[in-house]
């Protein structure tokens, strides 16, 4: 017999080597474990070369010879779902199949996180001639799900299309560089960017270039950059930002622990982030940004390069979106600041704290 009390939760990466979906599946677990006594078994599409993640055990790539002794050893499953994550190309056959044949044997419920769901493109891109190949293995996946959890709302109404009936549950995705209790005192002019090393890089290219817009109160005079591979051609804008921009401290702390990385951006007033870059703008999307999440975790401001509409869970509105485009700016007001970075963590704590979204998923499995 199963035990009811372990989850297999399948990632296409090991937990904690600077993945965004590996490092929230590995904080699910520690949460799910404090509260709900459910203790989680990883199994990593990629292979790994441990067999243990901070304390919970992990089984390398998924070996459809192993179903029936996973189907024994746990009740439920949650898989973590990014389609590029688990094929180059965003067609992962072998990951349906494995599920496919997990599910038929599986006692318990099956959640599927939907952190991305299919790509598009135009037609010089793969996306473009794989879409309808992404689209029907994501459907397959949600057949199969008792329920789906998604970061944002843009997802929901895409696997409602898919299934109108399916539950689905809203969960922003929380802060993988720490969850403090409060929000300290800072000067207004310290900034942060942080993220994988493809948003820092794209963040810090605009912030160069729109920087000045800044209001004179919250000007910054302290930059740090935190997260992502070490990149020489970060080391080289900041240099120059530095170079050109008088009584502006920069800092770079690449491959940073979580427990630095908070405490830097414990410091932080402000944080910036290019979050779609070039490509296409969907509101509410930016809920699915760990470095979005990093920040309203710290009560640090999210300041971003695109106008949002209000950004609101059960009616409960987030401050402002902020931000700075090409042609206008928005900012709290300076006597405001710290009221308002302590409501983007308050709204932070109330519903995408890793405790909080934890219970949803308990209840999911258990009720």
């Amino acid at each position: 017999m199963p035990t009811p009390k372990t989850v297999l939760q399948i990632v296409p990466y090991l937990p904690g080597t600077l993945d965004g979906v590996g490092d929230y599946a590995l904080n699910l677990a520690k949460a799910l474990a404090a509260d709900h006594g459910l203790t989680t078994l990883f199994a990593v599409a990629r292979g790994a070369s441990i067999n243990n993640k901070d304390g919970f055990s992990v089984i390398s790539s998924l070996d459809e010879c192993s179903i029936e002794a996973l189907a024994e050893k746990c009740e439920h499953v949650i898989l973590h779902y990014a389609n590029y994550g688990y094929q180059s190309r965003g067609i992962p056959f072998h990951l349906r199949s494995f599920a496919r044949q997990l599910r038929g044997q599986l006692r318990g419920r099956w959640l599927t996180t939907f952190h991305e769901l299919y790509a598009s493109g135009p037609p010089w891109k793969s996306a473009f001639w794989l879409h309808p190949l992404q689209v029907k293995i994501a459907r397959d996946l949600i057949d199969l799900s008792t329920s789906c959890f998604v970061s944002n709302s843009a997802i929901e109404k895409a696997i409602h299309v898919c299934d109108p009936r399916k539950p689905v549950h809203l969960a922003p995705v929380m802060s993988n560089f720490g969850e403090p209790n409060g929000v300290d005192d800072v000067s207004p002019k310290r900034w942060a960017i942080c993220g994988g090393t493809a948003l820092i890089a794209r963040s810090l290219a605009l912030f160069e270039q729109r920087h000045r817009s800044i209001p004179d109160h919250f000007s910054p005079d302290h930059l740090d950059v935190i997260g992502g591979r070490d990149e020489n051609s970060t080391r080289v804008v900041l240099e120059r930002l530095s170079r050109n921009t008088p009584g502006l401290s920069c800092h770079y702390h690449p491959e940073v622990s979580a427990e630095l990385a908070s405490g830097l951006l414990r410091k932080s007033s402000f944080g910036w982030i290019d979050y779609f870059g070039t490509g296409k703008m969907w509101p509410g999307m930016i809920l699915k940004s760990g470095a979005f999440a990093a920040y309203c975790a710290h009560g640090v401001v999210p300041v971003l390069s695109h106008r949002e509409e209000a950004i609101a869970i059960e009616g409960d509105a987030l401050p402002g979106p902020y931000f700075i485009t090409g042609d206008a700016v928005d900012f709290p007001s300076p006597d405001r600041l710290r009221e308002t970075r302590q409501k983007i963590h308050a709204w932070y704590q109330a519903h995408a704290a890793s405790r909080q979204i934890a219970r949803i998923y308990a209840e999911a499995l258990t009720k």
